[in-house]
Order: structure tokens, then C-alpha cells, then sequence
């Protein structure tokens, strides 16, 4: 429903107040005919009740075409000094193949969550268009989304998929591969599973792979027990400190469903320092399928997420939002592999 209004007056406000989504009040502002008559008059009410009004500067300079999408990615931590996810770079070749088969170029920048790029490439008009990958602290990143939408600015980003997700999203059903994950441990036996990774608002991807194995063990008669939920970002150093944690609190756990493969490797070192067998003592799940999820020993059971779908959806949704559509947000289905940290 939004947020209550604020000083400023923003679309944001004006949903709140409507009783609509944020999209929908910019969809009426346009004169799209997808939102009814109704719905738009009372929008435009407010709109001018709240003295609103849209940036037409910006409108039209947003109007002269580039012919390129930019690509930002934002810094991870990793253990070498590429700062970039392996998850993302998976994507990249998939997102170049598809603007160049629609005649785009594809500028690549990397960023910072804590600088205003926001604002740059707002204001900079390099592009037609922004692919966001990766956003850290989902909290951090909501308000600068909020400012790209506000400015009508035509973007698309990978996420949490929701019905309250800020501008156009495309990701992966989260929740359905954390349940397939959950219910694959629980056919192997396992009772006890534990989650590595940050299952809050702040990264709602992990969230919803908490939420889906809490729906399978809750299927199973199980109940998650909150003392084997252990925050962990997107690293092997935080997976390995993660577990480490886990293991000193001394609760009992069977397995462990990691939100990552980074954070899932880092896992498996401090179950082998702790003289724990994978699978045999504790069973182990990973999420993305990086290329250093089949090189490990184990191997790593993990969810494969669709690269090459995401890709073409990325590009595909933000040309039709370039061209003035409105495309739905998308989710993809995911795959579990099985691989032999939980071969048991």
C-alpha cells in the first residue's frame, strides 16, 4: 500500500493515499488505458491536491534514444579483488548476447551501494535504460530504487520477486527452490536443518529461501528452530565465521541449507575442521550452481537458477519498458542439483 505522505510530495504518496500501487499511479499519470477511468480520476485528484507534478525535462530527454543499456553491478565482497559475485558473471555473457541480437550496446559499471549513482546515471543520459545486478543491504537499495521510479527512469533489476517490489523486477522463485531444497534434506532423513545466510528485509532473496524451508518442514510435521538460523552475507569467509558460530552454540543440526554456494563453501571448511563428514554428519545445500559448486569435496548440492532465461527476461522486459510498455515482473523456476554433500 506505500508509506505514509511525506513532505515532499512523491508518486509514492499519492499510491499511499489511492489505495493503488506505485506502478499503477504512473501508469494513470501517462494516460495508460491498462488502469481504469475511474482509478485514474481519483489519481489525478490527489495529484493535484498534493500539487504533484512530473519532471517533463527529464521526460524528454529520456525520449532521445542511445541505442545502449547499461549494466550496473555492485560490489560483493569475494576473496579475490573482483568484488563481483560469481553468480552475476554467470549472467553477464547471456545479457551481452541478448543486446546485441537487439541492436543495443551494452555499457558495464561497476558501483558502490553507498555512492549516489542513482543520481549520476539519472542525470548523466548515457543510456536508454539500467539492468541493476546485486544490491548488498536491500534496505540501502530501496531508497535509492524509489528515486530511479519517482524520476521515471526506465530500469529493471534482478530480486525478490513481490508484489510490493520497487520498479521492474525479474528473479527466481525463491520461495519454491528453498521448499525443494528443504524437502530434498528432509527425504534424505535429515531433521535438524539449519540456515546460513541473512533471512531478513535486508536481503529478502535469502528470506524467501528461509520461507520456503520452513513450508517444508512444516509439510514434514517439522518445526525450524530459530537457534539453527545464522546470519551470513554472500561470501565464503561469512559462511565459514557462519558456521563456526553454529557450531559453538551447540544446538544439535543434521544439515545445512546455505542461502549461497559462496556462504555454503565456506560451511563445508568449518564442518572439516570440526572432523564432521559431508553428507554422512551433516548434509549441505548451496543456492546458484557457480562453477565452484562442482569442484569442491564434496561436490555441492545446490539450486540452479535459469542464467540464460534471466538474461534474455532482463533485457526483453527493459526494451519494452524503453518503448513504453508495462511488463510484468517475472519470476523463473529453479532447479535443485544433487550432487554428493547430500548422497548420503
Amino acid at each position: 500500500m506505500g508509506r505514509p505522505p511525506s513532505s515532499k510530495p512523491t508518486s509514492f504518496d499519492i499510491a499511499y493515499l489511492a489505495g493503488v500501487s506505485q506502478p499503477t499511479v504512473s501508469r494513470a499519470l501517462r494516460g495508460s488505458k491498462s488502469v481504469s477511468a475511474a482509478t485514474r480520476a481519483n489519481i489525478e485528484r490527489i495529484a493535484r491536491e498534493l500539487n504533484y507534478t512530473v519532471d517533463k525535462n527529464a521526460s524528454s530527454l529520456r525520449s532521445q534514444r542511445t541505442h545502449t543499456i547499461a549494466l550496473l553491478f555492485f560490489e560483493d565482497p569475494t576473496p579475490d579483488e573482483s568484488m563481483i559475485n560469481p553468480f552475476f558473471l554467470s549472467m553477464l555473457g547471456s545479457i551481452t548476447r541478448q543486446c546485441a541480437l537487439r541492436g543495443y550496446d551494452l555499457l558495464i559499471s561497476f558501483q558502490q551501494m553507498h555512492n549516489d549513482w542513482h543520481v549520476a546515471y539519472q542525470d548523466s543520459h548515457r543510456s536508454d535504460g539500467i539492468i541493476l545486478l546485486g544490491y548488498g543491504d536491500y534496505q540501502l537499495y530501496r531508497a535509492k530504487l524509489e528515486h530511479l521510479v519517482e524520476m521515471d527512469t526506465k530500469f529493471v533489476r534482478w530480486g525478490s520477486v513481490s508484489e510490493d517490489s520497487i520498479g521492474l523486477t525479474v528473479g527466481s522463485d525463491n520461495i519454491g527452490a528453498g521448499e525443494a531444497a528443504g524437502a530434498h534434506l528432509i527425504a534424505i532423513g535429515r531433521r535438524r536443518i539449519a540456515f546460513l545466510g541473512d533471512a531478513s528485509a535486508h536481503a529478502p532473496e535469502f528470506q524467501d529461501r528461509y520461507t520456503g524451508l520452513c513450508r517444508a518442514m512444516a509439510a514434514a510435521g517439522l518445526a525450524a528452530d530459530p537457534a539453527l538460523r545464522q546470519n551470513a552475507v554472500s561470501s565464503e569467509e561469512s559462511g565459514y565465521a557462519a558456521a563456526k558460530a553454529l557450531l559453538a552454540r551447540g544446538t544439535a543440526f543434521d544439515a545445512i541449507f546455505a542461502g549461497s554456494d559462496l556462504i555454503a563453501i565456506g560451511a563445508m571448511r568449518a564442518l572439516a575442521e570440526a572432523k564432521l563428514r559431508c553428507p554422512q554428519d551433516v548434509a549441505l545445500i548451496g543456492f546458484d550452481d557457480i562453477p565452484a559448486a562442482s569442484q569442491t569435496s564434496p561436490t555441492l548440492t545446490t539450486v540452479m537458477q535459469d542464467m540464460k532465461g534471466a538474461g534474455e527476461l532482463l533485457v526483453d522486459a527493459l526494451l519494452r519498458r524503453i518503448d513504453g510498455k508495462d511488463p510484468e515482473r517475472t519470476m523463473l523456476p529453479a532447479r535443485l542439483i544433487k550432487r554428493q554433500s547430500t548422497a548420503v
